[in-house]
């Protein structure tokens, strides 16, 4: 299972991707191999500010639909239009092409909450 020491995590099964303000986000290798072959991905909250823990969009596989959850608070600044036409590269690459939203982060504290590499290779055992 790949989890980048560079990024931060959820129990939710996202991962974060912070450069200055702008945090990238999308789920994890793990999240991918769970829910098996992604078929959609839905978020029509770009332009919306959002809390943490507010669900921002869903993704839809095979046999399952799943929440997706803001891991920070900020305002989605941009969303992966690729995923519309290419869900499925969120399977072949999670934590590059298939990453899901851009955010502008409201409270950088919110960051030092999220899940280390170490941690979250703990949570999924």
């Amino acid at each position: 299972m790949n989890v980048p020491a560079d990024l931060k995590y959820t129990k939710d099964h996202e991962w974060v991707k912070v450069e200055g303000d702008t945090a990238t986000i999308g789920v994890t290798d793990f999240a991918q191999s769970e829910l098996g072959d992604i078929v959609y991905v839905e978020v029509e909250t770009e332009g919306d500010t959002l809390d943490k823990e507010e669900v921002f969009g869903s993704i839809e596989a095979v046999k399952t639909v799943s929440d997706l959850f803001m891991p920070i608070s900020g305002e989605i600044t941009s969303f992966n239009e690729e995923l519309e036409s290419n869900p499925e590269v969120v399977n072949t690459d999670p934590y590059g092409e298939g990453w899901m939203i851009k955010v502008a982060i409201s409270d950088q504290s919110e960051i030092d909450a999220l899940m280390s590499a170490s941690d979250y290779e703990a949570l999924i055992g």
